[in-house]
């Protein structure tokens, strides 16, 4: 009923048991009277009519809040119990199945960006006579970004890079690109690539030297490395240069490099083809959870199950 989420706000669990459970004081409590089957109602809370609803109802200026006695006011389509019943078996039914279908797709949009990394480590494990031991320091020169605050950036096309990845814009660059960019505090150990002129952040290492490597070998050898282990900070987690530059490592040759960037670029590629796949699949998934809860309240699905059946078969092979 109240919260500094705006998101929050409105969002509803059924309770179909006895559990002995006790609730906050910003939580309000529905009680379904005797013309109202309970899960149907809570279905209801999870259409986004019902949303919508929702984020026409909240104010405040530092907390949002609900009234009861707006919500109160919230339209409910209402046949009578049997059908009510009947329309709640039939969306159980249904979203059982889109559940198992979230919880494969998740699992597998997880397996797609792990066969990256999976890879990339793989990739730099190798020992035969293209590679030779070295250390970090030999290979690339580190230094600490540079202070600027959000009051201190002007309008401009250049990206600040912090340790969590660009998240303003300035009018000046610091350092040409392409560069690549470490989380020194905050995001700790994250790598980016950047492809023209930046500023990297106070917040963050920046390669000044690539002593004539391949820069975006460098940075998937960063990739590869699980540099938030090396977390120097007592109170404040944070990662320093010294600590980085004499870590030992095989690296490959120069004429390597090219051939090896290449392969790590189209296996990022069809993982990012992945991705945009499963993600879109989880989209159209919530929005088939959506077409059946608006079609269960706007008497729809009434002429028999069949009929529920045949739009989640006609939506899944969509």
């Amino acid at each position: 009923m109240a919260s500094g989420s705006k998101k929050h706000l409105g969002k509803a669990a059924l309770v179909d048991e006895d559990y002995g459970y006790a609730f906050g004081g910003f939580m309000g409590l529905l009680l379904p009277n005797v013309i109202v089957y309970p899960k149907y109602l809570y279905w209801i809370t999870q259409s986004k009519e019902y949303s919508y609803y929702i984020m026409g109802l909240s104010d405040g200026a530092n907390i949002n809040n609900l009234k009861f006695s707006q919500l109160g006011q919230y339209q409910v389509p209402l046949p009578p119990i049997p059908e009510q019943k009947r329309i709640v078996a039939i969306l159980d039914e249904a979203f059982a199945g889109i559940a198992t279908a979230v919880a494969n797709t998740e699992k597998n949009l997880a397996n797609a960006r792990e066969l990256f990394e999976s890879y990339l480590k793989a990739a730099f494990r190798r020992t035969d006579d293209s590679w030779f031991p070295t250390s970090i320091g030999a290979q690339m020169t580190l230094q600490r970004g540079f202070d600027i605050t959000k009051k201190d950036q002007r309008s401009g096309n250049i990206p600040v890079v912090s340790s969590g990845g660009i998240k303003s814009y300035h009018d000046t660059p610091m350092v040409e690109g392409p560069g690549v960019v470490i989380g020194r505090k905050g995001s700790l150990g994250t790598v980016h690539y950047v492809e023209g002129a930046y500023w990297p952040h106070d917040t963050t290492l920046w390669v000044k030297d690539f002593k004539s490597n391949n820069v975006r070998l460098v940075y998937y050898v960063l990739r590869s490395m699980d540099l938030k282990r090396l977390d120097s900070g007592a109170a404040n987690p944070a990662l320093n240069r010294n600590v980085v530059h004499p870590i030992r490592i095989t690296w490959p040759v120069r004429e390597l490099q090219a051939k090896l960037v290449e392969a790590l670029d189209a296996i990022v590629e069809e993982c990012h083809r992945l991705e945009w796949i499963y993600q879109r699949k989880l989209v159209a998934l919530a929005e088939l959870k959506q077409s059946l809860l608006q079609k269960a309240f706007s008497g729809e699905l009434t002429a028999g199950r069949e009929a529920s059946e045949a739009i989640l078969k006609e939506e899944q092979v969509a």
